[in-house]
């Protein structure tokens, strides 16, 4: 039989619908094996890892057949130490079996910088310095000296640092400076209408200390301290316009809006 014959024949007919039977047939259980093999649609919500510690989180990861690792710890004040501060992905979100789930935990010790060298240098450098490793700058002291504005020693509690040291970042330092000249003065800045953190910036550029810090009765909680603002200042601006350097500026706060503007139009 010729080929023409064969492809116009029964026998060819039969073979080809038998092959596309069986290809459909392998298709349809190639598909239903891979929905199986992947759960195709089964999801599980991850659970809620935060503020817990990685033993508590283990024990629910291996219910919910799921794989937690750690990969960072950072510290904050904000939580105890061991505890999950962030996970990836975030509770809620659907998932498979056996996914993993990536988490943060509070490290049980502050982090540690280097001192970096703040002496000998002018009171901006070593300022900026400080900043950019992490620390805080407590209180600024005067003694005196020929070089005006160059630090002349670092101190923490009381105690002399050194270039190299190992300090807990976010600590303070202070700075003593050097003054060529006794009872120098600055302009005092009118810190009202001014949130805390932008206060204490204002008042260590001018080269004072930042003193007491005084709350009034519109406080009901902590987070109300990020919207307060100075209503009132001592030295008041009213009472001259310089202070002697290193002189420590009192704020008092409020989060009552009418308050400040009472305040202001009394000024005026």
């Amino acid at each position: 039989m010729s080929f023409k014959k064969f492809l116009v024949s029964r026998v060819f007919f039969v073979n080809l619908v038998l092959a596309i039977v069986l290809v459909a047939i392998i298709i349809f259980i190639a598909l239903r094996s891979l929905s199986s093999y992947t759960r195709h649609g089964q999801s599980n919500p991850v659970p809620n890892f935060m503020g817990l510690t990685p033993t508590e989180a283990m024990e629910i990861a291996t219910q919910k057949k799921l794989v937690i690792v750690i990969i960072d710890s950072v510290f904050t004040d904000e939580v105890k130490p061991g505890q999950i501060i962030e996970q990836v992905p975030d509770a809620g979100i659907g998932v498979k079996e056996n996914r993993t789930v990536f988490l943060t935990i509070n490290s049980t010790q502050k982090e540690q910088v280097i001192l970096p060298k703040l002496t000998d240098i002018s009171f901006r450098q070593a300022q900026v310095l400080i900043e950019n490793c992490g620390l805080q700058l407590g209180g600024i002291s005067y003694q005196p000296s020929e070089y005006n504005n160059l630090v002349l020693k670092v101190e923490q509690d009381s105690v002399e640092i050194f270039q190299g040291e190992i300090v807990l970042k976010g600590s303070l330092v202070n700075f003593i400076v050097g003054r060529d000249t006794e009872n120098k003065e600055t302009p005092l800045p009118n810190l009202k209408g001014e949130n805390i953190e932008s206060a204490k910036k204002i008042i260590t550029d001018a080269m004072l200390n930042f003193g007491v810090l005084i709350y009034d009765e519109t406080f009901l909680s902590a987070e109300d301290s990020v919207n307060a603002t100075v209503w009132k200042q001592r030295p008041d601006v009213n009472t001259g316009s310089f202070v002697r350097m290193g002189t420590s500026i009192d704020l008092w706060v409020t989060v009552d809006a009418e308050k400040i503007s009472n305040t202001t139009e009394q000024e005026l």
